[in-house]
Order: structure tokens, then C-alpha cells, then sequence
């Protein structure tokens, strides 16, 4: 079931400028649930995040590269070779968008596709991080750009969770109940071809014209199609692979079958493909893995949050550094200097007896203990003078504060 509700301005969080509701209640009712369209307020509302001007300047001026930009047309995806060339003597990777190619490519109806802008559009990279920051959930941006009346791509399911922001023109979009319950990353909907195919052939669940300002939510599954009513069209997806309880349930059994208990080797003149013989080897290990579930839960807890937080560390960026503005800082650090702790860094601060440790996922850190204090206060994430750190005297919080803006720890504040 779907619900319809209006969405506001873009001078609230994040989150709140993709749906029309209160975020209590799209975490209760909609997140991985149901569809939620939200009909703008204003039709500039996602203006500040990016424009037809923006696409123009990106292919022109920026040197894209693949696969930061592909194109479809009529639901088949075009060999890059169709839209990028060298760059000419100085940058003579083949693969540059070609944006005489790109024209000729779109005026005779195909879609760009503008990959990985939470990467590369500056407004789009702090929207995207407090997004992330909100959800708790990875999430990644691209454009659509469909000339009028043209489709991009087959109707068809993604396995991640989508918010569709429309920034200019008008798309109609028809979305169906999925066929595949919450697929996962390695269930894609061509799996399910002919089932999709069938049931985008009935009656749909939304049918709508997204118009400039207007926001929709697909959770994983849903099967949509889009088309562009006359003129151009430009819109931003949102992808959220959101961490699911089989991500928990992986870490828990990757664990439990390499304990002792189910390691030996199965009985000599076993028969693995005869069930009768493997039957008490099931009972067995499943005995062996429960028993390893249900062990110590917190200790299972603190490792699959390790684990989980490592990769959630992978899958996103923290804010971005400018190592000659840093490098600088560092140099010119004194006492009154305020810094602070790099937003959305992925860390945790660890004791180690004499010595205090931050732990980078793939990197640590280590400094003295008497540090610990400072550090702890400066992971709450509000700037801090130097000279007012706890714990350590003027000198020392030099050093320390000095080291962590090297290492893309803190920044100034």
C-alpha cells in the first residue's frame, strides 16, 4: 500500500526534504515497508542540490570519466565507446566523456546516467552525509536525464531501498508491489524477469507525474518504470543498502562454524550425497552452532557490531579532507587554536593499558595514555581549544592535536 503526503522545504535535515511526513512516522510505516509519495511545496526545493545547469556543467567541464557516467535507451544500456573518447594530448584516457558524443546520443533519445554524485558534486556530498547520518544506513546518488518522451529503463526492482527527487521537468512514473519480497544484493530482478514483466502488465499501485519539487520512496522490491513527458527531465536517485538481519545472521554463523565443535572431519566412508547418512552430522552441527550462538550474546554483539561498523566504515566517506589547508593548520597550530573531530569518521577510542588507541578500521592509532581524556572529549564532536584539552598540559596537547590533523583525524575548527 502506498501513502500520499506532501514533502517541504529544503531547509530541513536531510532526510526530512525527501518525504512528506514526520520521520517518526516514515520509520514506523514506510522505511522497507511501503511506498510514500510526497508532492512538493515548493518546486524549487531540490534546486540546491542540483540543476540542468549542473548537468551541462559536469559533461563539459569536469572530465568524467566511466563509470561516473553511462547511458540506456529503451531499457539497453550503450557501450561507452558511444559516449567517451580520449582527451586529447595531455589526457589521452580513453574513456573521458565525450560531450559531442553525449549530444548526439541524447538527441536521438537516450538517458545519462550520472553516476557517484555524493562523490563528486559538492552539494550533493554534504546532503548525502547527513543523510547517512540520519538513516544509519549507507546511500549513494545519481541523475537521470531522459530526453521528452523517452524511457530510460525496462520496469524493473533494485535491491536497495530509493528516494527519487525530481529537479526539473516531468517523469511519469508507474510502480508496482514487489514479486520478490526484500530481495538482497545478489537477488536482481532479472532473476525474476518474467514475473516482473507479468506483473508491471497489471494494474499498478502508483501512476504518477513527478513534477519538479516532488519526492518518492521505493523500498527494495518495487518495480518501477519511468518516462519523460515533453521536454527534458532530471531526477535524483538515492540508493540506501540498508544493513539487514542477514547481515547479522552472516557474521553469527561465519563465527560459529569455525568453532572446535563442528571443525573434524565427518565419519571415514561417509556417503555426502545420501541425506540418511549426513543426518546425525546435520543434527550435529546445527547442536555445535547454536551452542556457539548462545554462548555469550554480548560478546557476539560486540564483534558483529565491530564487524558491521568496519564495513559501514567502507561503504561510506567521512567528510573530506583539504591536506594543504591541513598541513597548514598543523604548522600554524597554537594554543587558542580550536579544532574538532572529522565529521562522520567511522573510530573507536580503545584503552591499552599505558596507551590509548583509535582504531580507524583499516588503521590505529596509538598515543600515550594520558591523552585518553582529550580524546574522548574531542570525539564528542564540539571544537575545542587546544590549550583546554583535558588531561594533557599545553605542550603535549600540541603534539597530540598536531599528529591528528596529519592523520585526518581532527580538523580546524
Amino acid at each position: 500500500m502506498s501513502t500520499t503526503a506532501r514533502s517541504g522545504p529544503g531547509d530541513r535535515p536531510a532526510l526530512s526534504r525527501c518525504i512528506g511526513i514526520p520521520i517518526e512516522e516514515f520509520a514506523a510505516h514506510h522505511w522497507g515497508r511501503r511506498a510514500l509519495l510526497s508532492p512538493a511545496l515548493d518546486p524549487d526545493a531540490f534546486s540546491d542540490l542540483f540543476s540542468a545547469d549542473a548537468v551541462d556543467e559536469l559533461i563539459a567541464e569536469r572530465g568524467l570519466r566511466t563509470p561516473f557516467i553511462r547511458m540506456a535507451k529503451e531499457g539497453s544500456v550503450l557501450g561507452p565507446a558511444t559516449y567517451t573518447a580520449s582527451g586529447g594530448f595531455g589526457a589521452e584516457v580513453a574513456d573521458q566523456v565525450s560531450s559531442d558524443r553525449v549530444l548526439a546520443q541524447f538527441a536521438a533519445g537516450a538517458t545519462i546516467v550520472l553516476q557517484g554524485l555524493h562523490r563528486m558534486w559538492p552539494p550533493l556530498q554534504h546532503f548525502t552525509r547527513q543523510l547517512i547520518a540520519e538513516l544509519g544506513h549507507p546511500a549513494q546518488v545519481n541523475a537521470y536525464v531522459t530526453p521528452g518522451s523517452n524511457r530510460g529503463f525496462d520496469p524493473h526492482y533494485d535491491v536497495h531501498d530509493v528516494f527519487v527527487l525530481q529537479v526539473a521537468g516531468e517523469k511519469r512514473w508507474v510502480v508496482h508491489e514487489p514479486v520478490h519480497e526484500n530481495p538482497l544484493a545478489d537477488e536482481p530482478w532479472s532473476q525474476h524477469a518474467d514475473a516482473v514483466a507479468a506483473r508491471a502488465a497489471g494494474d499498478p499501485l502508483i501512476d504518477t507525474v513527478l513534477r519538479p519539487g516532488d519526492a518518492l520512496y521505493l523500498p527494495r522490491g518495487y518495480i518501477h518504470s519511468a518516462t519523460a513527458l515533453g521536454g527534458t527531465t532530471v531526477h535524483l536517485t538515492i540508493g540506501m543498502p540498508a544493513f539487514t538481519g542477514t547481515d547479522i545472521a552472516r557474521e553469527l554463523v561465519a563465527r560459529a562454524v569455525r568453532a572446535p565443535a563442528v571443525r573434524g572431519s565427518l565419519p571415514l566412508g561417509v556417503d555426502v550425497a545420501d541425506p540418511a547418512a549426513l543426518a546425525a552430522q546435520v543434527r550435529a552441527a546445527a547442536d555445535a552452532v547454536i551452542a556457539e550462538l548462545s554462548a555469550d550474546p554480548d560478546a557476539a554483539a560486540r564483534r558483529i557490531a565491530a564487524a558491521l561498523g568496519d564495513r559501514f566504515a567502507r561503504m561510506t566517506r567521512p567528510e573530506p579532507l583539504r591536506p594543504l589547508a591541513a598541513i597548514e593548520a598543523a604548522e600554524a597550530l597554537g594554543p587558542e587554536s580550536q579544532v574538532r573531530w572529522r565529521a562522520e569518521l567511522r573510530f573507536r577510542v580503545l584503552d591499552e593499558g599505558d596507551r590509548v588507541a583509535i582504531a580507524l578500521g583499516e588503521r590505529t592509532i596509538r598515543l600515550p595514555g594520558s591523552a585518553s581524556e582529550a580524546l574522548r572529549q574531542l570525539a564528542e564532536g564540539t571544537p575545542v581549544a587546544v590549550a583546554a584539552l583535558p588531561g594533557l598540559d599545553t605542550a603535549d596537547a600540541l603534539v597530540v592535536v598536531r599528529r591528528l590533523i596529519r592523520e585526518g583525524v581532527l580538523v580546524p575548527a
